[in-house]
């Protein structure tokens, strides 16, 4: 299963629309997880023209966006556990208030957005995969997503440049 990550696409104040280069590279996603600061609700009917799609809000977005979506899912693919978060509080704090946020949860994957930045590192036997953000690269080098490969209870995860 191919799943596609997001986060902080931030749209319309960092960009009209999702790039096209992403929306290429995106079409054969079986699944889509945006981890908030999508800005806009228009960007879920966006990304469904695609796939299926998974979100949560993140500080940034619409109160339309907070009404619709939840703060935190789970999502279970085969036997892999994902933690779906934006986040929030300075980034140098993130991933202390993730692993608080899921501690009950026995998650394998912790997915979330907020810093821009990506990560893609393996702390205490959970991954931390942050895609940074598909709009921006002020805070960042480079605008990104993730890929997640998941094939028989295992799976691979990736940052790719925009």
């Amino acid at each position: 299963m191919k799943v596609v990550v997001i986060s902080d696409t931030h749209i319309p104040e960092r960009a009209e629309q999702l790039p096209t280069s992403f929306l290429e590279k995106a079409k054969d996603a079986d699944l889509i997880l945006h981890a908030g600061d999508l800005a806009d609700i228009s960007v879920l009917s966006e990304l469904k023209k695609i796939s299926k799609v998974v979100a949560v809000w993140g500080n940034m977005d619409s109160p339309e966006v907070k009404k619709t979506l939840k703060e935190k899912e789970i999502i279970k693919i085969e036997d892999i556990s994902i933690g779906l978060m934006h986040g929030r509080g300075h980034p140098n704090y993130l991933i202390k208030f993730l692993t608080e946020q899921f501690r009950s949860d026995a998650v394998d994957i912790i997915i979330f957005g907020h810093s821009h930045k990506p990560m893609n590192k393996e702390i205490d036997d959970i991954l931390f995969f942050n895609p940074g953000s598909l709009t921006d690269d002020f805070f960042s080098d480079y605008a990104s997503f993730g890929v997640i490969e998941i094939k028989t209870g295992k799976y691979k995860a990736k940052i790719e440049k925009l």
